[in-house]
């Protein structure tokens, strides 16, 4: 494999949600910039398809099929990496649903899945990552929040808020573990061309929400997955050594208005 710049090179990575979209994209990244992975998600046969290229290519990779929201699961990811690796350095905290609509569009149980997936899930995946880097003195953890967890937007009653989750926990892990050498960051990324985006077309009124939120992002598209992968790969590396509780937009101007 002919790595970029090595920027994660000889890392022990776990990148929750790679199956698909941003955690895919990433997880291909890492694996260009060195980094040993842990891809996990709660969907097999695309996660195991993404292993087989990565190693086809020469990443050593591991993978648990599992979902964050369920602790054994978060555990099984975290110790994967320590028991395969030796270590874990890196934890992208990617593994969420998005769920749209308004609030009396949204029930008490959609409430509770997003909450259990894109709440829960982050914050078992972290507090095992943070067990296991205590473990061989700090690491970095890159948390997914979203132009939904810095402001407000149109339905999205129960991701919005999932998504201030992870804006809160990014700031209040980074202050927590910062003089363990532990960094904690986020991206924000604004809307993204991912699997889930491409499907709005073929929802009722998806094609006129899609054009719409293109038209608020001041740079006049949507972003690409690979896009939002690379400011990870940023804050995950060293590169980021004094950068701790950042939320780094990746919104093409979409919080600048």
């Amino acid at each position: 494999m002919t790595h970029q710049s090595g920027r994660l090179a000889g890392k022990s990575a776990v990148v929750t949600g790679a199956a698909f979209g941003i955690g895919r994209a990433t997880a291909e990244l890492f694996a260009r910039e060195g980094a040993r992975i842990v891809a996990t998600d709660i969907q097999a046969e695309p996660l195991l398809a993404l292993a087989d290229q990565l190693r086809n290519a020469g990443t050593e990779v591991e993978t648990v099929v599992g979902d964050v929201s369920v602790e054994a699961d978060a555990r099984r990811m975290i110790t994967a990496a320590t028991e395969r690796f030796g270590r874990l350095d890196v934890l992208v905290a990617n593994a969420g649903i998005i769920p749209l609509g308004d609030v009396m569009e949204m029930s008490a149980s959609d409430w509770d899945q997003v909450m259990a997936v894109d709440g829960r899930g982050m914050f078992l995946t972290c507090k095992f990552a943070i067990g296991a880097m205590l473990e061989t003195g700090g690491g970095s953890i890159v948390c997914l929040s979203s132009i939904s967890g810095l402001a407000g937007q149109k339905r999205q009653a129960a991701y919005g808020p999932a998504k201030y989750v992870a804006t809160g926990l990014t700031q209040h892990l980074a202050v927590e573990w910062a003089d363990r050498g532990i960094r904690v960051n986020a991206v924000a990324p604004g809307t993204i061309r991912t699997e889930r985006v491409q499907q709005l077309p073929d929802e009722p009124g998806g094609a006129e929400y899609l054009a719409a939120i293109e038209s608020m992002h001041p740079m006049g598209r949507i972003g690409e997955p690979a896009e939002v992968a690379k400011a990870i790969v940023f804050l995950a590396s060293d590169d980021a050594s004094f950068i701790t509780g950042a939320v780094l937009p990746v919104d093409g101007g979409y919080l600048a208005q």
